[in-house]
């Protein structure tokens, strides 16, 4: 995850909606335990257990760190996802699309990126919120 996220965060994902919540709940256990890097050039240290911090994103390292992983590895942050998208890392994507314009603000897909998505699952809630999954064709696997 980027600086921006982790701070947000405190390194605690809190996605999710309140209709959700006991989803919520058991997933920020296992965030809590999982292992995570952050990157960032400003960030003096890290306080969570099992966190690291990386000053540069290197996609080959990424590529190392996803061969040897047992599980799925998660990105968080518009601008290092855009990254991961750009070095071809990403082999899924999951957008939650609320009902709320806000005029501005950070692109939550890279700009100068073109992917055909293949879409896997879709899931409405009662509350207007779409989740989407899509599967991104020709990533590294």
């Amino acid at each position: 995850m980027g600086h921006g996220r982790f701070a947000v965060t405190g390194g605690e994902d809190v996605s999710g909606t309140v209709s959700d919540l006991p989803r919520v709940v058991r997933r920020t256990g296992a965030w809590q335990a999982a292992s995570k890097v952050v990157y960032s050039t400003t960030l003096a240290a890290v306080s969570t257990a099992g966190t690291r911090l990386e000053r540069r994103f290197d996609p080959a390292a990424v590529r190392e760190l996803k061969a040897a992983a047992s599980s799925d590895l998660t990105i968080g942050g518009a601008d290092l996802a855009g990254r991961a998208f750009r070095a071809g890392l990403v082999d899924e994507c999951r957008l939650v699309v609320l009902p709320v314009l806000l005029g501005g603000g950070k692109p939550g897909l890279p700009t100068g990126v073109r992917a055909e998505l293949q879409l896997l699952d879709e899931r409405r809630f009662e509350n207007g919120v779409v989740h989407l999954h899509y599967r991104v064709p020709g990533s590294d696997r």
